[in-house]
């Protein structure tokens, strides 16, 4: 097929699954729903057996549903050219990182493996860690040189070096966070006109949400100085850029930097008291730019990653609901936790 064809064919492809997401009316009844309704409705059948405990319960249903997560972001990669399905494919890679963070966490804490294991995600072969080899490494510094031979050398590579030098867990995992983000701004500069454009508001909108966040947890929560602070963040391409973010992480009060904020997002957190609220705030401003670039954009391959990004949205919810009844949660609690669902975090 012709580039024209070739976007067209993903553009309907797109068109077609976005009629998958939640509507409005749906997310509202969600918390509400019971367990045998959630089953019927979303054909999740690993909610009818009566005999598996709630634990084996819940991680059948959480793989479940990110196994069609992943299904889906394959189908949609089957059009692409290479360089399209090389930057969904590591939008993807995202979950191989929450397997890296699980298995660094069991070499850090001394974990039973079969406890790690069943924090593990099953991921297919294009974007999966050898998490069988990770296990037989020592320690965590012999399991990042391992991963220095594969496609996660840049960001295995950063986080050695980081942990070698202060051996602060804390550290190592934003040092993986960091080169995530990294690499997928630099996948989005060879795009031309106009996916980059789009690729570019839509990436933003995450690198603002999480620019911020970060911004004011290591500030005010951990209570970094302003250069350790900006050492760890990664500026946007659009709202939170390099000039605003060494302005702000010099600013010495959570409401400062609140106020110094460009539009929206200065108005969008104007009343918020806490890290909490601003979250909440954020991620409801990050799903609203991804919806209007899924609905208004002409690039496929935009298009196709806003609808990944609002997909897994809406099966977190789903499992969020279901985990609170699986813990016989009330209603209020669930219809909370809810609020509090981000694009792009995973909730394990």
């Amino acid at each position: 097929m012709s580039q024209v064809a070739d976007q067209a064919y993903l553009n309907t492809r797109v068109s077609v699954m976005a009629a998958r997401l939640f509507a409005p009316d749906l997310i509202e009844r969600l918390a509400h729903l019971p367990l045998s309704a959630l089953a019927d409705e979303f054909g999740l059948v690993a909610l009818l057996d009566d005999q598996a405990a709630p634990a084996a319960c819940r991680r059948a249903v959480e793989q479940s549903l990110f196994q069609l997560l992943l299904s889906e972001l394959l189908v949609l990669t089957h059009p692409m050219n290479a360089g399209e399905r090389g930057l969904v494919l590591d939008w993807g890679r995202k979950y191989a990182l929450y397997n890296l963070k699980t298995l660094i966490r069991g070499k850090l804490h001394d974990l039973d493996r079969r406890e790690i294991n069943d924090n593990l995600f099953e991921l297919p072969a294009h974007i999966r860690l050898p998490d069988k080899e990770l296990f037989g490494a020592e320690n965590v510094l012999e399991l990042l040189r391992q991963l220095e031979a594969g496609p996660q050398r840049h960001i295995a590579r950063q986080a050695r070096e980081v942990y070698e030098q202060q051996r602060e867990p804390f550290a190592l995992e934003a040092a993986i966070d960091q080169r995530y983000f990294i690499g997928l701004v630099r996948r989005i500069q060879v795009f031309g006109a106009p996916h980059q454009e789009w690729l570019r508001r839509l990436i933003s909108a995450e690198l603002d949400r999480i620019g911020l966040l970060w911004l004011l947890r290591f500030r005010f929560t951990y209570q970094l100085s302003p250069s350790e602070t900006y050492y760890w963040l990664v500026p946007s391409m659009r709202l939170l850029t390099r000039e605003r973010l060494l302005h702000l992480v010099d600013l010495d009060g959570f409401e400062q930097v609140l106020e110094a904020l460009p539009e929206p997002l200065g108005r969008l957190t104007a009343d918020c008291r806490s890290i909490a609220e601003v979250q909440q705030r954020l991620a409801r401003y990050s799903l609203d730019e991804i919806r209007l670039v899924l609905a208004r954009s002409p690039s496929g391959v935009a298009r196709a990653l806003a609808y990944l990004m609002l997909r897994e949205t809406d099966l977190l919810r789903l499992f969020a609901v279901i985990q609170g009844r699986l813990l016989g949660f009330d209603d209020q609690t669930i219809q909370r936790a809810l609020a509090q669902i981000e694009p792009g975090v995973h909730g394990s």
